[in-house]
């Protein structure tokens, strides 16, 4: 079980504001500007201790088990998780092990629960649903499984509209699942999933440039399964011409 008070270079008794200033110093030598990719999985491991130590119940709890069984001799919470069937751990077990650089583990049990079908926002607190949502999905894009990656950051997208989370960090998952529609997702998928998905993205509150493109898009991918009404529908729509 990792100590999260020693990686932000403090003792137990840390106050709150101790601990946001820890975070802030080495969140600053960690920013890609300056650590580049190599600085990643430690920035993970440095957000997710703060994530705990900044709340009062998560610090509480940690504290609590850290002592027993850290103190108890040697408790690795990885095993812990591991001999535990119920979803709530698995769920925790994916996340744990995306934060200790356990891809190929996280991806394994994720896939063992029904990959897609296992709802990890049942199971996780909201901020580490989405954390975990979107490492997931960065690491099945890496792995050339285009849909699933698409589902789980169009999700996330859609939540952040209703309540913002990654706020500044935004763009990027943004612009994360733009690209995967326009480099790789078509070629994924076939016509008519791939007409799914499209619809999916015009659901999800983006700008009308955005609109454009994708009902072009759509459009045309109607055109070559021969829904030619459709298509020219489609075209004729009044936000397809205010996009024009």
């Amino acid at each position: 079980m990792e100590n999260y008070y020693s990686l932000l270079g403090l003792d137990s008794k840390a106050s709150r504001q101790s601990i946001k200033q820890a975070f802030r110093e080495r969140a600053k030598k960690l920013h890609p500007d300056i650590a580049g990719k190599s600085g990643e999985a430690q920035m993970r491991r440095l957000l997710a201790a703060y994530q705990v130590l900044a709340d009062r119940e998560r610090r509480f709890e940690y504290d609590r088990a850290y002592s027993r069984f850290v103190g108890a001799g040697g408790f690795d919470y990885r095993t812990f998780l591991r001999a535990r069937s119920d979803p709530a751990s698995q769920a925790k077990r994916i996340f744990f092990e995306f934060l200790h650089l356990g891809d190929d583990e996280a991806i394994r049990v994720w896939d063992a629960q029904g990959a897609l079908d296992f709802r990890l926002e049942k199971y996780l607190e909201r901020e580490d649903y989405l954390d975990c949502a979107f490492l997931l999905a960065e690491e099945l894009e890496r792995r050339g499984r285009v849909y699933e990656a698409f589902v789980l950051l169009a999700a996330l997208v859609r939540e952040e509209r209703r309540r913002p989370y990654f706020k500044h960090f935004m763009p990027e998952i943004e612009t994360m699942l733009k690209e995967l529609v326009r480099r790789k997702l078509k070629a994924a998928v076939g016509g008519w999933r791939f007409v799914e998905c499209l619809e999916t993205l015009l659901t999800l509150g983006f700008g009308t440039r955005e609109q454009y493109r994708w009902k072009v898009l759509l459009a045309e991918t109607l055109y070559s399964l021969g829904e030619t009404r459709n298509a020219e529908a489609l075209l004729k729509s009044g936000i397809f011409r205010a996009a024009v």
